[in-house]
């Protein structure tokens, strides 16, 4: 079976100006919250390159920031929930306030385990940004500090997420609805 994949208007639009609007927002209460500190941002790869990088424009205080990538097995379409590794911090992260900057938490299992590997660290607190979260999908509760949006299940693409490796410089996000041959 090949999973066939079709342009059109899926039931998830987001344009550049709701996104950058969102982010302002976002970026003005890590401001609020985050007065007197210097927060620590992660940027978990590729995905929230993007979001990280106009986040960080959007907040008012001195911060920090660092990247890790991890692999989560399955088909391009569905995560199977076994995480790697393959990129780690290059700071420490010991006594620092993070914040977690991710594009979309989908089940859960891929935050949950970082969040458990950062805490490991001892930080001074962790917090999660992220753009999207799809509820319905959830399979492990994760906290979400910083939400962007939510949505519903839908393959999204576009503001750094990919389709097949391709689409991540649109400036909006859209989805598609896959066919199955």
């Amino acid at each position: 079976m090949k999973t066939i994949f079709t342009t059109g208007d899926g039931p998830v639009q987001l344009t550049e100006e709701q996104i950058q609007k969102r982010i302002r927002e976002l970026g003005a209460a890590i401001t609020r919250d985050y007065q007197g500190k210097t927060p620590h941002l992660i940027c978990v790869l590729n995905g929230a390159f993007i979001f990280m990088a106009d986040l960080v424009r959007a907040i008012d205080l001195p911060l920090t920031m660092d990247f890790l990538a991890l692999s989560s097995y399955g088909n391009a379409m569905r995560s199977s929930g076994e995480v790697e590794l393959i990129k780690d911090l290059r700071l420490p992260i010991s006594d620092k306030d993070v914040i977690v900057v991710e594009d979309i938490v989908d089940t859960g299992l891929t935050l949950s385990y970082l969040l458990d590997y950062l805490e490991a660290r001892r930080p001074a607190s962790v917090r999660v940004a992220a753009l999207l979260s799809k509820p319905s999908r959830r399979k492990v509760e994760v906290p979400i500090h910083y939400l962007g949006f939510e949505i519903e299940d839908a393959y999204v693409y576009g503001y750094g997420l990919d389709r097949a490796q391709f689409d991540r410089n649109l400036p909006f996000i859209t989805s598609i609805q896959p066919e199955e041959e």
